[in-house]
C-alpha cells in the first residue's frame, strides 16, 4: 500500500514551506527516519525525516515549489508496487531566490557582469546556505550560474558575486564611470568641508527568518511583560566549572550556560505556572521542562529546545545544545531542534553585559535573560572585597504568574547556581 508524503507542520504559526532540495530521488530506497527533503520554512531550513519505508515512487512537487502546510510531496511504495494515481492541489511553483531585486539593483552605479540569466520560467538550483547568503549580501540568483552539481548554485558562486559587488561599490566614482581615468586625488584632512555627506542609504530586504522574528517579537510583545531582576554569586560555580573542564576534552568542556539550563530547569518543576503557555481561555501547564536557548545567527535569532532538561545530565545538555547550535549555523536544523520549548533562556554573557530584559518567547509565559559573570565590588560584613557577580532578568507574563511567583522562582534559582554540586546529584 502507497503512503503519502505530506507537508509537515513545524511550528503552531506555519503555513507554508518551501521544498528547497530532494535528498532521496525518485526511485531511491528510503527506510524511516531517513533524511528525504530539505524544507525551508520562515524559522530555518529543516531536514525532514522519512515516516515510512520503501521506494521513493513519486515526487509530488518540484525543488523550489512553496508548499501548503498538508499538502502531499512525495509518494512511497513497497518496491515493485504501482499505485492508483494520486490527486494533488496546484502547487506554486517559484525560484528558489529570496530577493526581489533585479539583477541590476545589487550594486548602486553598477551593473556586476555576472553570469547570463536563467531562462524565464526555468527553476533555479541552490544550496540553503547560498540561498541565505545571497539574501543578507542582497545578490539575485537569477543572474548566476552554479558551479555546482547539475548547475547548483552553492556558497562560493554567491561569494564570488558578492565580491565584485563590493568590489564596484568600494570604487573611487571616477574608476567606476571611466575605466581609464587616473585614480582620484586624496585631499589633506585640512582641505575637507564639513558640508553634509554623499553617503547613501542602503535598503536592504528583510529575510524570511528576520520577516518571522519582526512578526513573532510583535505577537510576543503584546503580552503584558513584567520583570524581576536578581543578582548571583556565581564564584562557587566558576570554581567548579573550571575544576570540571580539566577532566575534559576540549570539545566536550561545559560552558556557564549549561549549567544555567541545567539549573533553571530544575527550578521550574517547583513552579508550573512559569512551564506554562497562556491560551486564551486556559493557562496550559506543561508536563516536560523544555528549555529554549537563544542561538544567534548571521541572519537573525533562532532558539534550539533542550528536551526534558530537567532529566539529563549536564554533559548530555551541553552536547545537546552544541549539536543543535552547529545545526542552526549549516542550516541544516531538525523539527524537534527548534520546536516545543516551555520556557527560553537568552545569553548574552559572552559580549560583557552588565545587564538586559528580553521579549518572551509567545505563547510561553517567561524568558531568562542571562548578562556577563563578572567582578564586582561586594560589601560584606562592613568590608569591602572583589567578588564574581552575575545578574538575570526575568520577563514574565503578568496573564499566567504575578511579581511575587515570580521573585520567588529567581530567588530559589540562586540554590542550585550558587551551590552548583546540586546540579551533578
Amino acid at each position: 500500500m502507497a503512503d503519502t508524503v505530506t507537508m509537515p507542520k513545524l511550528g503552531f504559526d506555519m503555513a507554508e514551506g518551501t521544498l528547497v532540495r530532494w535528498v532521496k530521488a525518485e526511485g531511491d530506497t528510503v527506510n524511516k527516519g531517513d533524511i528525504l527533503a530539505e524544507i525551508e520554512t520562515d524559522k530555518a531550513t529543516v531536514e525532514v525525516e522519512s515516516s515510512f519505508s520503501g521506494v521513493v515512487f513519486r515526487h509530488m512537487v518540484d525543488e523550489g515549489s512553496i508548499v501548503p502546510v498538508g499538502a502531499s510531496i512525495a509518494v512511497i511504495t513497497a518496491p515493485g508496487e504501482t499505485p492508483e494515481p494520486i490527486a494533488q492541489e496546484p502547487i506554486e511553483n517559484k525560484p528558489a531566490s529570496v530577493s526581489q531585486a533585479s539583477p541590476t539593483a545589487v550594486a548602486t552605479e553598477a551593473t556586476v557582469p555576472l553570469a547570463a540569466v536563467a531562462a524565464e520560467g526555468q527553476r533555479i538550483k541552490v544550496s540553503p546556505l547560498a540561498r541565505r547568503i545571497a539574501a543578507e549580501e542582497n545578490i539575485t540568483l537569477e543572474g548566476l550560474v552554479g558551479s555546482g552539481p547539475g548547475g547548483r548554485i552553492v556558497k562560493k558562486d554567491v561569494d564570488l558575486a558578492a565580491a565584485e559587488v563590493k568590489a564596484l561599490r568600494n570604487a573611487p566614482v571616477a574608476i567606476k564611470d571611466k575605466p581609464d581615468a587616473a585614480p582620484a586625488v586624496i585631499l589633506p584632512v585640512e582641505s575637507w568641508s564639513s558640508g553634509t555627506s554623499d553617503r547613501k542609504d542602503e535598503h536592504v530586504p528583510l529575510t524570511r527568518l528576520r520577516t518571522a522574528i519582526a512578526r513573532r517579537m510583535v505577537e510576543s510583545k503584546q503580552a503584558p511583560h513584567f520583570y524581576v531582576t536578581h543578582e548571583y554569586d556565581m564564584a562557587p560555580l566558576m570554581k567548579l566549572r573550571k575544576e570540571i573542564n580539566e577532566f575534559l576534552p576540549e570539545d566536550q568542556r561545559l560552558s556557564v550556560n549549561d549549567f544555567i539550563v541545567k539549573a533553571v530547569a530544575l527550578t521550574l518543576r517547583q513552579f508550573p505556572n512559569l512551564n506554562a503557555s497562556f491560551a486564551e481561555t486556559e493557562i496550559v501547564r506543561h508536563g516536560s521542562v523544555n528549555v529554549g536557548v537563544a542561538v544567534a545567527l548571521e541572519s537573525g535569532l533562532m532558539t534550539v529546545v533542550s528536551r526534558d532538561a530537567d532529566l539529563k545530565p549536564m554533559r548530555v545538555i551541553s552536547g545537546e545544545i552544541k549539536n543543535m547550535a552547529a545545526r542552526a549555523r549549516a542550516s541544516k536544523v531538525k523539527p524537534e531542534d527548534i520546536e516545543g520549548s516551555t520556557f527560553s533562556i537568552s545569553n548574552l554573557g559572552m559580549f560583557d553585559v552588565e545587564n538586559f530584559a528580553a521579549i518572551i518567547n509567545s505563547p510561553e509565559a517567561g524568558i531568562l535573560a542571562v548578562s556577563s559573570v563578572r567582578q564586582v565590588p561586594v560589601v560584606t560584613d562592613g568590608t569591602v572585597g572583589v567578588g564574581t557577580r552575575m545578574k538575570a532578568t526575568l520577563s514574565a507574563d503578568h496573564r499566567v504568574t504575578d511579581g511575587a511567583e515570580a521573585a520567588l522562582f529567581m530567588q530559589k534559582l540562586s540554590l542550585y547556581l550558587e551551590k552548583p554540586a546540586s546540579l551533578l546529584i
